[in-house]
């Protein structure tokens, strides 16, 4: 299916700032007033519309109190990771008995789990905190509450038909939670949670009282942002105000040593990060962990005051995502053989992908049904073998199509076909006997039929226009580096151009450097397209169409670049 192209061009563009390229930008993002570009923390909703968060300061102010055991449940990605780590540091800090357990998604699958609380109780907590997940842990918050366990869920995940009986619940996307940024990650839900926490102590004049110093929550907001990112959670107006400090903190070099440290095992230099570093470079490293091993490995990493262990585990974790994206590599090519034997001309005959190996790595697969979905722009679900009887997939979704809808509609129409399942609209993953395996594609592709409803599926790339002849500089790269945070929801500037092509060839294995003219411009301009096919571009083309971001080339001295990241000949 060919890419298209759309321009995401606005009829009014407001002046929020003294940039006319800025102003496009904002104002194509639908940015309508200069208040939501106002990051200051006060800028952040107030905690107190949260559902549930009196019970959940009570129940920490109790264990406070009472010298009580907190025992935090995280998720294996680097959501849970980093709402973990700072649960504990902040938990620590504030000299309440905090410790950790991350479930073996081989040994116990996600969440909070009966299997898990058996584990738990080893530990002997009085509160168990889950973070990043709980939400559907029905059975698991049973177990620990017959085991004499008081349950506190933090989660943001959709909730299913029925919530756990635990003794409280901060989600805002629980039924009737009515607090108005339902795009917290994990680690902002958490972060909420501790926020009132610091609140009530204020009030009642815990810190002077327990000669405990005050805690700086702003300090630990490298963490959110990390989580936040990495989630691939929406941008809005509350999240950038996560981000953005998070990321001053970071720049500044005053964040988290293992931070600093997977930045720089990912040749990042942290003064010069953007968002999509957090994402594309720090996040896989830690979710690294988590899909071939153990997440405590990530969780030591950033919780970790020495720069030397830190840079130990940074180490660690950058050779187990070497090891994972060899691993990726192998199970897509065998995917993609799968693909090339069905009809998916068009999105009318095919319009779901299911594809399933017993000897998959189930800690990859939804790494791999991400990038089948980009190629191909369907719904797609990768299944691995869990045991004997159980595959394990996880699900990547294009726009159209509410992926997490999808797998509850073939759950009312097909009971018992499913064992459980959960996620997002883009995201999701599930569980089925492997015997089900056949009957389940089948059913899902009916369910996404049924919710196209004859909707086509397109894959789109919104672009905003193209750049004036005199916006090819070094300023505007400059200015588009410093705009954000960007991210989903509020996607990173991208333009649309056509250039004469005064140079190419190929570089290292399979990227292309160009030198282009662009009509009007007295100068060339440098650009790079990352992972072409050095067949096709190695013979020389004389026009091109491009969807390129303006960067900062500074390997010798700083000059504009051109990061190219869709190319056709013309």
């Amino acid at each position: 299916m060919s890419l298209k192209i759309r321009r995401r061009e606005t009829a009014v563009v407001k002046d929020f700032t003294q940039s006319n390229l800025l102003n496009r930008i904002y104002s194509n993002r639908g940015v309508t007033d200069s208040d939501e570009l106002n990051y200051k923390l006060s800028e952040l909703e107030p905690f107190h519309s949260l559902k549930g968060i009196d019970e959940a300061v009570a129940l920490l102010v109790d264990s406070l109190n009472n010298h009580k055991k907190v025992l935090i449940v995280g998720d294996f990605d680097a959501d849970g990771a980093t709402s973990s780590a700072l649960t504990k540091l902040v938990l620590t800090r504030l000299g309440m008995d905090a410790d950790y357990l991350v479930p073996n998604r081989f040994d116990y699958g996600y969440g909070l789990s009966p299997e898990l609380v058996e584990v738990a109780k080893t530990m002997n907590p009085d509160l168990i905190i889950t973070v990043d997940n709980g939400i559907s842990s029905i059975a698991g918050v049973e177990a620990a509450q017959e085991a004499g366990i008081k349950v506190l869920i933090t989660d943001h995940h959709l909730a299913g038909d029925a919530l756990p009986k635990a003794d409280a619940i901060v989600n805002p996307n629980q039924p009737e939670d009515p607090f108005p940024s339902k795009n917290l990650a994990g680690v902002g839900v958490v972060f909420y949670v501790l926020l009132a926490l610091r609140a009530h102590l204020r009030e009642q004049g815990w810190f002077e009282a327990s000669g405990v110093e005050d805690v700086n929550l702003a300090h630990y907001l490298d963490l959110v942002a990390l989580g936040t990112v990495a989630d691939v959670v929406p941008l809005d107006k509350n999240n950038r105000i996560l981000v953005h400090h998070g990321l001053k903190l970071i720049k500044a070099s005053k964040c988290r040593p293992g931070i600093i440290e997977l930045l720089r095992v990912a040749k990042r230099e942290p003064k010069k990060i953007k968002s999509s570093d957090l994402g594309f470079a720090v996040g896989p490293r830690l979710n690294a962990a988590g899909r071939l091993d153990d997440m405590g490995l990530g969780i030591e990493c950033l919780l970790t005051e020495s720069s030397a262990k830190a840079q130990e585990l940074a180490q660690l974790l950058h050779g187990l995502n070497a090891d994972r994206q060899q691993v990726e590599q192998e199970m897509q090519d065998e995917a993609l053989a799968q693909i090339e034997k069905m009809p998916l001309d068009n999105t009318e005959s095919v319009v779901s992908l299911c594809l399933y190996e017993p000897h998959w790595h189930q800690g990859v697969v939804g790494l791999v049904a991400s990038r089948l979905k980009e190629k191909t722009y369907r719904p797609c679900i990768v299944f691995a073998d869990a045991d004997d009887d159980t595959v394990k997939g996880s699900g990547r979704s294009v726009k159209e199509v509410h992926i997490r809808d999808a797998l509850a509609l073939v759950d009312a129409q097909n009971p018992n076909l499913i064992d459980k399942f959960g996620g997002h609209a883009m995201a999701a993953g599930l569980s089925l006997n492997k015997s089900n395996v056949e009957a389940f594609k089948l059913a899902f592709e009916a369910a996404v039929k049924q919710l196209l409803n004859g909707k086509v599926m397109e894959d789109v790339v919104e672009t905003d226009g193209c750049l004036m002849a005199d916006e090819y500089h070094l300023e505007s790269a400059k200015l588009l580096a410093n705009a954000g945070p960007f991210g989903q929801g509020f996607s990173e500037p991208a333009f649309d151009d056509e250039f004469a092509v005064v140079n190419q060839r190929i570089v290292g294995q399979n990227h292309l450097k160009l030198t282009l003219q662009k009509e009007g411009c007295s100068s060339t301009i440098s650009a790079i397209a990352f992972r072409v096919d050095p067949q096709k571009w190695s013979q020389p083309v004389s026009h091109i169409r491009a969807v390129f971001r303006p960067d900062i080339n500074d390997y010798y001295q700083e000059e504009l670049q051109l990061i190219i990241s869709h190319l056709e000949a013309l």
